[in-house]
């Protein structure tokens, strides 16, 4: 059966690059496209391929007045949780690869889906190569109890941390040991330069970097007495990396009721 996609944020950064890959796809089908800037334009041509015969819409509601079956958002941390809120009402599963998302928003979103019967996948990241970091420093907190995040981003981008930061320390925070630094709330000077605490318990402490040159890297950094390990990803300038762990979730996603967080819960 061919899946029939609807891809919010057609011409952004992953967009561009998901519109052609969908199309690609022998059982999926992009019937759908939304963007501001592109509004009624040929979301193909928008995206430098060749005129697929998709319109751009400029509204995800306007978008959703075509029967689909999924909805992949890679958009503004704004008006994400409002788009996956309208896409679960009208009954379509929903991919999202947008950052911004706080632990009250999804769980707003997971009982929304479950009320509906369709499935959510959210991960901070969609690279296979990000997803391995993740579950290696997931490894390494079950042996090394302290742990912090590195997090870095472009000078521009308007949410910190980053979504694979948020995700992996979240992460972190739920299987860690009690750290053995001295609490944050026990520091002198300026406490904030220690970072924020993400996660439950006393959480994992993030730091987020914003200049210019940087595109996107995260990383772990774990210590003992004596010896370190840094678990780290960097990304390239492009978008491909992303592409084939979206695809993965477009496959995936009508498998699942509810929320699942992360593209390592669909690896195995």
């Amino acid at each position: 059966m061919t899946i029939r996609v609807v891809m919010a944020g057609a011409t952004g950064w992953v967009g561009k690059a998901l519109v052609p890959a969908i199309g690609a796809q022998g059982d999926m089908a992009l019937v759908g496209a939304v963007s501001r800037s592109g509004a009624g334009q040929d979301s193909g041509l928008l995206v430098g391929m060749p005129a697929n015969g998709i319109t751009v819409s400029a509204s995800l509601a306007e978008a959703l007045e075509v029967p689909s079956d999924v909805l992949v958002d890679y958009t503004k941390p704004h008006v994400v949780k409002d788009h996956a809120l309208l896409a679960i009402e009208k009954g379509r599963h929903v991919v999202i690869g947008t950052s911004g998302l706080g632990a009250t928003d999804f769980g707003e979103i997971d009982a929304a889906a479950r009320a509906n019967r369709v499935g959510v996948i959210a991960a901070g990241n969609f690279s296979i190569t990000a997803t391995l970091m993740k579950r290696f420093a997931l490894m390494a907190a079950k042996y090394v109890p302290d742990v912090e995040v590195i997090d870095y981003a472009s000078a521009k981008k308007p949410d910190a941390p980053s979504g694979t930061a948020r995700e992996l320390a979240e992460a972190l925070a739920d299987v860690r040991k009690a750290s053995t630094v001295r609490p944050v709330s026990e520091v002198s000077g300026v406490p904030g330069t220690r970072g924020a605490a993400v996660g439950t318990g006393e959480g994992v402490q993030v730091h987020a970097l914003r200049l210019p040159s940087y595109i996107l890297s995260c990383e772990a950094l774990f210590g003992l007495p004596d010896e370190r390990l840094t678990i780290r990803h960097d990304a390239g300038s492009s978008a491909a990396p992303y592409v084939a762990g979206t695809l993965l979730a477009i496959r995936r996603v009508q498998e699942i009721t509810g929320l699942v967080r992360g593209l390592d819960a669909l690896m195995d």
